[in-house]
């Protein structure tokens, strides 16, 4: 073997294979997925507002059970959306449904 820290294992189910990050936390296909688009949007410099007129937009961020995530993530993809569309969506219904 190599003596390089990492190799490429090509193609794996990450909710079928058990791969740890450096912390020693299960690193699944919907986290996976998430660190993927926060890479991608800090090489190009962030979205766009969705604030509008240049300004930084607010972020809201909260943990939740490894089971909800995993079903967050299928239901974005099955939608063609990320996860931080699909929790928009679910939070801007929830506060109209309650007037908020």
């Amino acid at each position: 073997m190599s003596k390089d820290r990492y190799f490429d294992a090509g193609d794996i189910d990450l909710d079928e294979e058990v791969v740890l990050d450096s912390r020693g936390e299960r690193i699944t296909e919907a986290r996976a997925e998430e660190v993927a688009e926060d890479a991608v949007r800090r090489a190009r410099g962030g979205r766009p507002s969705l604030t509008g007129g240049g300004k930084r937009s607010p972020q809201i961020a909260f943990r939740v059970p490894e089971s909800l995530a995993e079903r967050a993530a299928e239901e974005a993809r099955r939608e063609g959306k990320t996860v931080s569309q699909l929790g928009r969506d679910a939070l801007e219904d929830y506060l109209d449904r309650i007037g908020a």
